[in-house]
């Protein structure tokens, strides 16, 4: 008899253990299919058994192995109704003895944590548009359903199913191999997969659109998947880096939005509510980051060791302004991008005072990457606001308020404008 768990809400229980278990299964799947799209369908035929038999006979102990074994069942008839059936129920037919009570824990193998890597690399291939990777990653390795993905992203959920269903095909298409790269090739395909993790929790910290200044849960999500990437990879510095600077921003969170939701700019924020326990284990991954090069930064812990800065200030006044300064220069030489000198005049200005920010960002006003970029203005309306030119910084922040997606930004910003109108803004 295979030993269940009873649980007063199966369908609680099940939303748990999917999103434990997706994406282990779906990479164990893949593996032996060498099908990325066909392992996801047959994860969600293993999943739509569970939601019929579990509440009727309750959550096996071991729910992981269950929905391995029916899923390898689901295999084995998917490809007994095709051509390839000998050679296809020769590779997954002997893995699983069915008998009339099936010993479940052989439903899982050794080569789990590296089939999970292998998914990874292949749901962030760069064969896929940012939209698709974004999308494919949460689905297979998050173990989000479409309309979480949809709501995290304020997008019709017919769109989301039909970027997911397009990437499949691509992947199948482009006959991507179901590995982890080797040699030049793993390097670039590493930047996929932290860009992919990365815009993640940008999106959650910072929301481009609706009405909300973060959405916590995605940010959660992108940790979480920097936290299994680590595990996979503990010896990639710029694995620790992005966990790092995720780690010590996503610490801010509690402070970064007021009583009404409103957003609540850094040096504003009750430093109090920052979470300690991140900004330790922040730190600890910055500090393995630069021991496995030797105190040499990458783009992401290069970005952690700035963050860190702050993190490490009791109040906004200790900030070591000039050390992040410094810190976006040699980003800048990484990675060079006026986002990344944006950011440096904002530290100059601060260290040496907003004339000398000024002059950074004045230089900036004519690149063309930075047209439609709302922080631009918003950062040289505060430079002219603490200047005195309260006539200027207005324009600045109207302009900035009519180029943000965001409706809490739009009314910070607006609410700056109208200071600097009535000759009152706190710059």
């Amino acid at each position: 008899m295979v030993g269940v768990t009873a649980t007063a809400d199966p369908r609680s229980a099940i939303d748990a253990v999917w999103r434990i278990e997706s994406a282990r299964l779906i990479a164990g799947l893949a593996r032996m299919t060498r099908d990325v799209g066909l392992a996801e369908e047959l994860a969600q035929d293993a999943l739509v058994a569970a939601l019929e038999q579990w509440p009727e006979s309750g959550v096996p102990r071991n729910p992981g192995a269950w929905l391995m074994t029916t899923a390898k069942r689901r295999a084995v008839d998917t490809f007994r109704r095709n051509e390839r059936y000998e050679r296809k129920l020769g590779e997954i037919g002997r893995e699983q003895e069915f008998e009339e009570e099936p010993d479940f824990t052989a439903g899982l193998d050794d080569h789990i944590e590296d089939d999970l890597l292998r998914l990874v690399f292949t749901a962030c291939h760069p064969v896929l548009s940012t939209e698709a990777r974004v999308a494919l990653t949460l689905k297979m390795i998050g173990g989000l359903q479409t309309h979480e993905i949809a709501r995290a992203f304020l997008a019709k959920e017919t769109a989301i199913a039909q970027r997911i269903v397009r990437a499949k095909k691509t992947l199948g298409d482009a006959k991507v191999p179901f590995e982890v790269p080797e040699g030049a090739d793993r390097v670039a395909r590493l930047e996929s997969v932290l860009e992919v993790i990365y815009l993640i929790f940008n999106e959650g910290y910072s929301a481009t659109a609706g009405e909300d200044w973060m959405r916590p849960g995605l940010c959660e999500e992108a940790l979480r998947l920097g936290r299994i990437l680590a595990g996979l990879m503990p010896t990639e510095p710029e694995v620790h880096g992005l966990v790092a600077l995720m780690e010590i921003q996503a610490s801010r969170s509690a402070a970064r939005i007021g009583p009404n939701g409103e957003p609540v700019l850094l040096m504003d924020q009750d430093r109090a509510k920052w979470d300690r326990l991140l900004i330790g284990r922040g730190l600890a991954a910055l500090e393995l980051a630069e021991s496995l090069t030797n105190g040499a930064f990458g783009v992401y812990a290069a970005q952690a060791a700035i963050a860190a800065c702050h993190a490490r200030a009791r109040t906004g006044e200790e900030t070591d302004w000039g050390r992040i300064a410094v810190l976006y220069e040699g980003l800048g030489k990484l990675n060079p991008s006026p986002v990344i000198e944006l950011n440096r005049a904002v530290a100059l200005s601060m260290a040496f005072g907003p004339e000398a920010g000024l002059v950074v960002v004045d230089k900036l006003t004519s690149e063309p990457a930075l047209k439609s970029y709302h922080l631009l203005p918003s950062v040289r309306g505060d430079f002219l606001a603490k200047l005195g030119r309260l006539d200027e910084a207005r324009v600045e922040f109207e302009r900035a308020a009519e180029m943000t997606g965001n409706d809490a930004e739009r009314t910070l910003l607006l609410n700056r404008a109208a200071e600097c109108a009535a000759g009152t803004d706190r710059g």
